[in-house]
């Protein structure tokens, strides 16, 4: 019985070992891109699983990259084909402040046809993979004067149908949606969406925004109370809402945001203050590097790092190595589809935070 017991016991470990090294295996590693071509080859794109190119936008109803500088992003991307072969490079309409006319065009079924029919012949003439959607924020308010109606609902899955239709099972259609807990009650019809979607691209960053005036953890992990936002409240109201793991990315910020004027109490965590500015992560690095003032600190409850300088009264949200760690590894256990963070251009050229998350997806570091 001694044996019997022990090979058991050896047969659930190596099955439990097999599983967790599959499911780190085929975690998306997803890098949204909003800087020049050149840069490209400078940044470790053999890590990534997707590539995301930033942004298209429309044109009358139709999808219009900038010509050349675009193409030219494009074509560096796609290139990069030949040295990661399973490299997937995505086109993404919008982004904050990027579609203006989107509730408009998306509500005729003419604006989403000649929509579709364009995607398909950008992606054609580009050899790209697929299209991102990154509408801020159908239904409710987004970019300051730009349209929204309750009807964007219903007019986003159809438009989602239409794209699915036009692009057939070939190409990739995902979106980038809102973390937040107005956009996740309001904006999309979940259970609808997910028949047309490979993924889901959770913005769980800048859940404080710049439009708050008490400071917090812009991309926690987990919630110090039940009405913080974090990525795990988003996450486990898709679960609930009937969204498969398999098609939720959750994301991951690689960059911080400054409050100005905050008192020096809990060092500067939950204070009032002015948003000042954001900052990408190479110069946070840097910055820490320096004697610049800030100190460092770890939150143990929402698993994320903060910095505060009482000097100037500054205070600082970011994500950070750890944290990055920690949040891939919890994207392998809920076996999520993957991580994906705004944006490549913000982070150190070798040994950042991207290198980070690919240690943690090849097992090769164990996050504490």
């Amino acid at each position: 019985m001694k044996y019997v017991f022990k090979f058991f016991v050896a047969v659930f470990f190596i099955l439990n070992f097999s599983n967790s090294h599959a499911q780190r295996k085929k975690l998306r590693v997803i890098a949204y891109y909003a800087g020049p071509a050149q840069r490209i080859d400078s940044f470790e794109i053999g890590k990534l699983t997707d590539l995301i190119y930033c942004f298209g936008h429309l044109k009358g109803d139709s999808f219009n990259i900038l010509r050349p500088l675009g193409y030219e992003t494009i074509q560096k991307m796609v290139g990069w084909k030949q040295k990661n072969p399973g490299l997937k490079v995505i086109l993404s309409l919008g982004g904050w402040g990027g579609c203006q006319t989107c509730s408009e065009v998306f509500s005729t079924q003419d604006g989403r046809s000649g929509f579709a029919h364009s995607v398909k012949d950008v992606l054609t003439e580009t050899s790209a993979d697929g299209i991102d959607l990154d509408w801020e924020y159908p239904v409710i308010e987004g970019f300051p004067g730009h349209s929204h109606k309750p009807e964007d609902k219903e007019n986003f899955t159809s438009l989602l149908k239409t794209l699915r239709d036009s692009l057939g099972k070939k190409h990739l259609i995902t979106f980038a949606a809102g973390g937040f807990q107005k956009y996740l009650d309001s904006a999309i019809d979940w259970k609808q969406v997910v028949k047309y979607v490979n993924y889901i691209n959770l913005m769980t960053y800048d859940l404080v925004s710049g439009y708050s005036t008490i400071t917090g953890h812009h991309t926690a992990l987990y919630s110090a109370n039940p009405q913080m936002e974090s990525t795990d409240r988003a996450v486990e109201f898709l679960l609930k809402a009937g969204v498969p793991s398999r098609k939720i990315v959750i994301g991951a910020a690689f960059y911080g945001r400054i409050w100005a004027n905050v008192p020096d109490t809990n060092h500067g965590l939950y204070q009032p203050g002015t948003f000042q500015r954001m900052i990408g992560f190479s110069q946070i690095d840097s910055l820490f590097k320096t004697n610049s003032g800030y100190t460092q600190y770890w939150d143990p409850v929402v698993k994320a790092p903060y910095a505060y300088n009482p000097a100037e009264k500054l205070f600082m949200t970011y994500d950070d190595r750890r944290s990055m760690e920690i949040k891939t590894e919890y994207a392998i256990k809920k076996k999520l589809a993957g991580i994906m963070f705004w944006q490549l251009g913000n982070d150190d050229e070798r040994g950042g935070l991207l290198d980070a998350i690919w240690k943690v997806k090849e097992g090769m570091v164990k996050p504490k």
